[in-house]
């Protein structure tokens, strides 16, 4: 067992290191707010010195700009990436687009991918993904979907409602999960929509907790009678729940890296601030409290480093379904360590931490989301013992 990386891996995740602390920490907060602005200036600069500095998409083959690199590659660079809350999109890494890149990769037919693949890879588009759905549709049970397909001759017919589709306001292209028969296993199919194709609605962004972060708006979508060729089946009519698992296991994992970058700038800027303020007399951190959370999330973050590694290395060895429990594992410790982080920072830094002065207040408002996206907790939790129980989880490797 060798926890190194290899030497060419190790410079790149130095040299994403470097970027994102260098070129983009110091301009995030005016990215951020540029592009609110409607203004992407910034960002596009930060995204051409990425590519010239060949850290561009790396996951991705390299008929598509990338460096051709694996899960495990993209836990050492996505961790760096997540240090910012821009860096992802700098190197075109970030979600959903990344995800949505790699089921494209897998599943889409010529026709997709050189209208909306490429252009998506080249950063020039944004897209969304569209599974979740208002009560009674599909949320943590994707078995209530409730957008219907219905096939046309040689075309395709979808009617539903979607929401909290990140991005989905501003992306050029959808990717749509709909019900097409009723077989539990066989009865859905991925569609790629285009944004502005007739009958696609955005009824409006969805206010929430958090704030707004580039694209990261949650839309909310309706379909009126649009229609779709058969190009835009993604794999085969009925494989959309398979390809949805296939999907989402890597997806989690790379929410999980993002997460834990964040979650490790925030502890250091704890360990800075401590080691400077004085209460009561001496420096917080010599106090047994303060030194009881910086333990408690030193190790959290340590712990979710490892099972994130684990959890690549097992889906790269095994696949999706070897992989399925040890992901939802590592969402659930990745997505509570984030918030607990976040919220023990704030509360290391006093009233500085609660104000607008530092970010935690606006990390943590957004870092709440992790613990219902992509599966709330309880659903994870559910899938962890159930697989315990039938004896197909092991715990010491």
């Amino acid at each position: 067992m060798h926890f190194g990386l290899p030497p060419e891996l190790e410079r790149l995740r130095r040299a994403v290191r470097t970027f994102v602390d260098e070129r983009v920490i110091p301009v995030e907060d005016a990215v951020l707010a540029e592009y609110a602005g409607g203004d992407d200036q910034r960002l596009r600069l930060l995204q051409a010195e990425a590519r010239a500095q060949g850290l561009w998409l790396p996951h991705l083959p390299r008929d598509l700009g990338g460096r051709g690199l694996g899960t495990m590659a993209m836990v050492a660079l996505f961790r760096e990436m997540g240090r910012s809350l821009a860096g992802p999109r700098a190197f075109n890494c970030d979600a959903p687009d990344q995800g949505n890149m790699d089921l494209l990769v897998r599943a889409a037919k010529p026709a997709v991918r050189e209208r909306w693949l490429k252009p998506l890879c080249e950063g020039e588009i944004t897209s969304a993904f569209c599974m979740t759905e208002p009560a009674p549709g599909a949320g943590a049970d994707p078995s209530n979907l409730a957008t219907r397909a219905v096939r046309d001759g040689d075309e395709w017919v979808i009617d539903g409602h979607k929401w909290y589709s990140t991005g989905g306001g501003t992306a050029a292209f959808l990717i749509v999960m709909a019900r097409t028969g009723d077989d539990p296993r066989a009865g859905a199919t991925m569609f790629v929509v285009d944004r502005h194709a007739p009958g696609v609605e955005h009824v409006r962004d969805v206010p929430t907790m958090g704030p707004d972060v580039l694209h990261h708006r949650e839309a909310e979508l309706k379909f009126h009678g649009v229609r779709v060729d058969g190009d835009a089946v993604l794999g085969q009519p009925g494989e959309g729940f398979k390809l949805a698992q296939e999907r989402l296991v890597p997806a989690r994992l790379t929410h999980c890296m993002r997460w834990l970058g964040l979650a490790d700038r925030a502890l250091g800027m704890c360990r800075n601030y401590v080691a400077r303020r004085n209460s009561f007399g001496r420096p917080l951190a010599e106090h047994q409290q303060v030194q009881a959370m910086i333990a408690r999330n030193a190790a959290a973050i340590h712990a979710g480093d490892l099972m994130t590694f684990h959890c690549a290395w097992r889906y790269e060895e095994a696949g999706t379904r070897a992989a399925q429990a040890y992901s939802s594992m590592t969402k659930n410790h990745v997505a509570q360590a984030l918030c607990q982080v976040l919220d023990d920072a704030i509360q290391m830094h006093g009233g500085l931490g609660f104000s607008d002065d530092l970010p935690f207040g606006r990390w943590y408002r957004m870092a709440r989301a992790a613990r219902i996206a992509d599966g709330p907790d309880e659903v994870h939790t559910a899938v962890i013992a159930r697989e315990f129980l039938a004896d197909r989880l092991h715990l010491l490797l």
